[in-house]
């Protein structure tokens, strides 16, 4: 699996994140369970979703050209096309207006593909007892997901993450991400002392939140 670096651009400083830490530090106490939880700025830079688009328009333009009363050669238009594929591949990749250039769907699709690479990364399939637990979410999509291994799926059920999630999300589309992520490691503190009570004191993987 390809891990990608991303730029970090997080709504969460270094006070922020040792609070997420400690929360993390205290649901884990309660369960056997290896919670990790991911923050990523984006799941991809989308690069060629601009790239399209300027491509896409700068195609139709000599059609748009011809309709005027312009004495342009086909040198003209050339230079035309490539200054404007330049000036427009540079504008699309303004931040705000390529993530709402790039649908839903290939964002959503690819936050969900980080999210698989992240729990292999974070070594969440390496546990004792197949207990790990990932807690992850790529705030530029506005996404979030809750992975957990076999051994924890064995107990809880897939749909007892949604009541989670929900109010996760709502809280990183509002920007709380701080309050969000903490709000969701106490629930999942909470659902995981239920169902996999602690039984050691083993700590198999770090606590801190891991920002990408």
């Amino acid at each position: 699996w390809r891990i990608w670096r991303m730029v970090t651009m997080t709504l969460i400083n270094k006070q922020q994140q040792a609070k997420v830490s400690q929360a993390i530090e205290l649901a884990e106490k309660r369960t056997d369970a290896e919670l990790v939880t991911v923050l990523a700025g984006e799941s991809d830079d989308y690069y060629f979703i601009p790239t399209m688009w300027a491509a896409l328009i700068t195609l139709v333009t000599p059609a748009l050209l011809f309709q005027t009363n312009l004495w342009l050669s086909q040198t003209d238009i050339l230079w035309i096309q490539l200054i404007e594929f330049i000036a427009l591949a540079f504008m699309f990749r303004w931040r705000s207006l390529k993530h709402f250039l790039v649908p839903k769907h290939v964002k959503y699709n690819r936050a969900a593909l980080v999210a698989k690479e992240q729990f292999l990364a974070q070594g969440l399939h390496h546990t004792q007892g197949e207990t790990g637990v990932l807690i992850f979410v790529s705030e530029a999509e506005r996404y979030a997901e809750i992975l957990a291994d076999r051994g924890i799926n064995n107990f809880v059920p897939d749909d007892a993450w949604d009541s989670i999630l929900k109010p996760l999300l709502a809280q990183i589309k509002a920007n709380n991400t701080e309050a969000g992520l903490i709000a969701a490691i106490t629930a999942c503190g909470d659902l995981l002392a239920e169902h996999v009570p602690s039984t050691h004191d083993r700590d198999e993987l770090p606590n801190h939140l891991v920002i990408l």
